[in-house]
């Protein structure tokens, strides 16, 4: 669109907004993970093995390959199992927290809504909250602003049957015994390993086969309703380490900017739309991110 004046980097003139803001989300992809050592799913090529990894997440390739699909997740759970939340994780745990929020954006609603399966952003919060409340026990964790995982968990383990449907937060490694060491063994060159549908992660309450509770392609994200209300109510968006491509979440910014809202886009590099972007600061969201929220110090106070 000629014309539009260029993004600007100033902080604190981003700052100054941020102060005046009532509604704010911050809408996450995989560059917040980046610096946790969380390989990007369309890292290296996009491929895992010889295949795609876009087209194993589906549920046609589950129904048509439950084996190579469980042995995709397995990869990922494992790879998801160390990495411990990072600097930008930690600053907007801490934006969570309204009396500390409340610093830099008086009186301000947040909520945070994330693609992110990881679960990163849930443990910063789980260890941001405890060291908060060692000194300010009074506060109560129903106040913290909610963190929305669009995409689901990893580490969720959904039964496939329509007549049970349960959801476990599951963590074991592996999370069948018939998964062990798949993912090291494909690295040192075997060829593909079929496993038996009997033998895959089965459902703990009917025990029917399970699958990962990821938000595949082709599904509808979680909690649809509740993000539309957030989006539609939000005065300002903080787009975070995402090339905003993937429906709905790409939309987001677009929306608020509509209304009459602002947005604010921390990337590593330039991303699709953010010429439009009122804010954009280019660099790891580990260092820009604390400091354009006034989160670097805040919370041990």
């Amino acid at each position: 669109m000629s014309g539009e004046p260029a993004p600007s980097n100033d902080m604190a003139q981003f700052q100054r907004v941020l102060h005046k803001s009532k509604n704010i989300i911050a809408v996450c992809g995989a560059g917040l993970s980046a610096a946790s050592g969380i390989p990007t799913f369309r890292g290296a090529g996009g491929m895992w093995r010889k295949y795609d990894a876009m087209s194993l997440a589906t549920p046609e390739a589950f129904k048509d390959n439950p084996s190579l699909v469980w042995q995709f997740y397995h990869t990922r759970r494992e790879a998801a199992r160390k990495p411990e939340p990072n600097a930008a994780h930690k600053a907007l745990a801490k934006f969570c927290i309204p009396s500390v929020r409340n610093i830099v954006a008086p009186n301000s609603e947040f909520a945070i809504i994330t693609q992110n399966v990881d679960g990163l952003s849930a443990k910063a919060m789980d260890m941001v909250w405890k060291e908060h409340t060692k000194d300010h026990s009074d506060e109560k964790v129903e106040d913290v602003s909610p963190l929305l995982e669009m995409h689901g968990r990893l580490f969720d383990v959904k039964c496939t049957s329509n007549f049970c449907g349960h959801v476990e937060y599951d963590t074991s490694s592996p999370i069948c015994p018939a998964l062990a060491g798949t993912e090291k063994a494909i690295e040192a060159g075997a060829m593909d390993i079929v496993i038996p549908e009997s033998k895959l992660p089965r459902c703990k309450k009917c025990n029917a086969l399970a699958r990962p509770g990821v938000v595949w392609f082709g599904e509808t994200p979680v909690g649809m309703d509740r993000n539309d209300k957030l989006v539609g109510a939000a005065d300002l968006c903080l787009v975070i380490g995402t090339s905003s491509t993937v429906m709905p979440a790409a939309l987001y910014a677009e929306i608020v900017q509509e209304h009459g809202g602002q947005v604010a886009v921390f990337n590593l590099e330039r991303s699709q739309g953010d010429e439009y972007a009122e804010f954009l600061f280019l660099g790891p969201c580990e260092k820009t991110l604390p400091e354009a929220l006034g989160m670097v110090d805040a919370g041990n106070s």
